[in-house]
């Protein structure tokens, strides 16, 4: 290994222990100031902006994406824009949380007459508690570091990454108070994969009417096996004629119905079905689905009523497209 690459490898361990140890510094700083923070942002009833200038900006619109998807709705308003027409964003039913490591932000301390004749509360995380805008906040979170991980001491880093942390801690803190659940979460993240896992259920995406491959347990095998061809999931269902089911017949059954040698043009599905076959209600997540599958290594489900009438069907290509497993 070169001196380079050493070098490299020592300043990267140099920068993530002073971003660590600044983050570590704010647990002892929780006092009751964080407990009036998140009470505040519990009574707001309109929604939570944030803002910060420079670095502290992108930081701040992390720390609204994260507010809004975890049950705290919020949204970020640039400060430099804000004196330029975006204060119209803002109600009196808002409140404010504002970044600043020095707390003399200019753009910040600009709004600060609208602020006050609005009556909306100011949360501001600050290394600089006795600033300006420390001083004028309902609230101050103290997020000084002791150094940057720049060698100068200069670009914002490990200051950016305590405000970063701490804006962490408010929306966690706010969520467990809610009660947020997964199922909170998955709403607010219907695109993602935990989304579609707890919202898709088996009647989202199962084959209905037509598209049920079904048979009676009399209909010739031949005659099943081109039903199973037709709808091409890969099984069918065996019914009587109430509809309600008998058995199942998949690509497995065929292969073992194959080594036996059976007459497929005389042999009734009903002697070969497979009479106990798992099944599903059409209400049940579309995980669950993929739990059976996986549990029992099958490839397709029937989904049956409360009266065992077949209602559906689905198979693991289903699932797949869907993005559940």
């Amino acid at each position: 290994m070169s001196s380079d690459q050493q070098d490299f490898r020592a300043r990267g361990r140099r920068v993530l222990e002073i971003e660590a140890a600044a983050v570590l510094s704010l647990a002892p700083r929780l006092d009751a100031s964080f407990d009036k923070a998140c009470q505040l942002c519990l009574d707001c009833r309109g929604r939570v902006v944030v803002t910060g200038m420079g670095k502290s900006g992108h930081i701040a619109g992390k720390v609204a994406a994260t507010l809004a998807s975890t049950g705290t709705p919020a949204f970020f308003v640039h400060p430099g824009e804000a004196s330029h027409g975006d204060l119209g964003m803002i109600t009196a039913m808002d409140l404010l949380i504002g970044i600043s490591n020095s707390g003399e932000t200019d753009e910040l301390i600009t709004i600060l007459p609208l602020l006050k004749r609005l009556g909306i509360p100011l949360i501001m995380l600050t290394g600089n508690p006795r600033s300006t805008l420390g001083e004028a906040a309902s609230v101050t979170l103290d997020i000084g570091v002791r150094e940057e991980a720049c060698p100068l001491n200069l670009a914002p880093t490990a200051s950016t990454t305590a405000a970063l942390a701490m804006g962490d801690a408010l929306a966690v803190a706010l969520l467990e108070s809610r009660g947020f659940t997964r199922e909170d979460f998955a709403l607010a993240h219907p695109g993602g994969t935990l989304g579609r896992r707890l919202l898709l259920r088996v009647d989202d995406l199962m084959h209905t009417g037509d598209g049920i491959p079904q048979v009676t347990p009399a209909t010739p095998l031949a005659q099943g096996l081109v039903e199973m061809t037709r709808k091409g999931l890969g099984m069918t269902a065996v019914v009587d004629p109430a509809g309600r089911l008998a058995g199942i017949f998949t690509d497995g059954d065929l292969r073992r119905v194959l080594d036996r040698g059976i007459d497929v043009h005389r042999t009734p599905m009903g002697d070969v079905m497979t009479a106990h076959c798992k099944t599903i209600a059409p209400g049940v997540l579309a995980a669950e689905a993929v739990h059976l599958l996986e549990l029992h290594k099958i490839n397709a489900l029937l989904v049956v009523d409360e009266a065992r009438k077949v209602v559906g069907a689905l198979n693991i290509h289903d699932l797949l497209r869907a993005g559940v497993m």
